[in-house]
């Protein structure tokens, strides 16, 4: 039992950090940052896009960089850009299973439109486009596990 003890304690305590997660998504919170002593932890939540002019630096993987079109793009498709996953987890095209999908190739999104969920640790995210374009590709299909900058849209800008 000694061994839990370090890691129950004080706001690192795993049903506090339960108890912070469902106070994040209850109040649209997209981050937070706890510190106590010399621990820290960060918790983000939200869509990253891609077409950033640079990095953050807080960024952990480098594919959250510039923009990701297919791999070997042609010319025509030098100007999409990607939304990517935000996180490690399970995408969902839909609230529901006998829901419509929130972005289907043809809509015309904006930034605070709803594209997709992604569950990571039995907390459902809603994505949103944080651009303003017209979907041209769904790259990933309902209840796939996804990773983090995983690209799950290609979206034109101009559309």
């Amino acid at each position: 039992m000694a061994k839990s003890e370090p890691a129950a304690s004080g706001v690192f305590d795993l049903d506090r950090l339960r108890q912070i997660i469902e106070l994040m998504k209850e109040h649209e919170l997209s981050e937070i940052d706890l510190r106590e002593g010399e621990r820290q932890i960060q918790m983000k939540r939200g869509a990253t896009v891609a077409y950033a002019p640079a990095p953050l630096a807080a960024a952990p993987a480098p594919v959250a960089g510039a923009p990701t079109p297919a791999p070997a793009p042609a010319a025509e498709d030098s100007h999409l850009v990607t939304i990517n996953s935000p996180m490690v987890g399970t995408f969902y095209a839909k609230p529901k299973p006998d829901s419509e999908n929130f972005a289907k190739v043809g809509d015309h999104i904006g930034e605070e439109s709803v594209v997709c969920i992604i569950e990571a640790m039995k907390v459902f995210n809603e994505i949103k486009a944080e651009l303003t374009g017209k979907i041209v590709s769904v790259l990933v299909k309902n209840e796939d596990p996804v990773e983090y900058g995983q690209p799950l849209f290609k979206v034109d800008p101009r559309g």
